[in-house]
């Protein structure tokens, strides 16, 4: 076997690395919620979900990716912020740090780490693998949709606390029927995380994903890990206080399904390290 390049040899360790300076900077926030926390705390888990992709997927497939869902998500958060497009009118402040026009930085880095979350976790459920190659059109979107599902299950808890406890925006209706958010911004979570993940798994079809060799299995467990920690969060600081026994059924139950579908996988799949 060829000599590995030492990124993708260290890939393994700096994933989990990052992961692990993630949940540090997660825990610290929940004593110290500024802007500078939650901004190091985002750019890690950024970090580590790209690292993991490369891992999976393929150096060329977690950039596609990355760009796909940072694109995507820009653009759909500007549209709102500025047009009231997907999610609703709103208005973002400065707790979140730096902006792109009316977008801070750290949204669309948010985006490409909750939707590549997503993609893992409903491969697993489904397939009992974290990829899935280049699936059927219908099947494809099937498991788009799903993944999407996935995504807004973490928004039923995320958004009440952004808005009311971080003051992260200010919607301009505040009335809503979900803990005063709007039904609206759910469908608009749906949709575009939808879009994003379809739109990396039509990119994938013509281009097969290239995961990095020595594949390690455990590193399936890293996405995994990111989407437990905001499940974690939310039990234990999501405001109002019904989210925090909302969110481990929200979460939990698609968690498990994933689990059950990695142990499955480990048992089927080659051995490897």
């Amino acid at each position: 076997m060829p000599a590995q390049p030492p990124m993708a040899a260290r890939l393994p360790a700096l994933s989990f690395a990052l992961l692990a300076a993630f949940v540090v900077a997660t825990a610290v926030r929940t004593h110290n919620d500024t802007t500078l926390a939650i901004v190091i705390a985002s750019v890690l888990m950024f970090a580590c979900c790209w690292a993991s992709a490369t891992h999976l997927l393929g150096p060329r497939a977690a950039l596609r990716f990355v760009v796909i869902a940072v694109c995507l998500g820009w653009f759909a958060e500007q549209m709102g912020a500025s047009h009231g497009w997907f999610f609703g009118h709103y208005t973002y402040t400065d707790v979140l740090g730096p902006r792109l026009l009316d977008v801070p930085l750290v949204i669309p880095m948010m985006w490409f780490a909750l939707t590549y979350a997503g993609y893992v976790l409903s491969n697993l459920i489904v397939w009992q693998s974290p990829v899935d190659g280049a699936p059927g059109l219908a099947q494809a979107a099937m498991l788009s949709f799903l993944a999407a599902m996935i995504v807004t299950a973490f928004d039923l808890g995320a958004d009440p606390y952004f808005v009311y406890t971080l003051k992260a925006w200010i919607m301009a209706k505040t009335d809503g029927a979900w803990f005063g958010e709007t039904v609206q911004g759910f469908f608009g979570w749906v949709f575009v995380a939808f879009v994003i993940i379809f739109g990396f798994r039509m990119s994938s079809r013509q281009q097969p994903l290239q995961p990095v060799s020595p594949f390690l299995r455990r590193h399936a467990l890293v996405p995994l890990a990111i989407y437990a920690s905001g499940m974690v969060f939310q039990m234990i600081l999501g405001s109002p206080v019904e989210i925090r026994s909302i969110a481990p059924f929200a979460m939990g139950i698609p968690l498990l399904c994933a689990l059950a579908g990695f142990q499955r996988w480990k048992r089927l799949g080659p051995t490897t390290a």
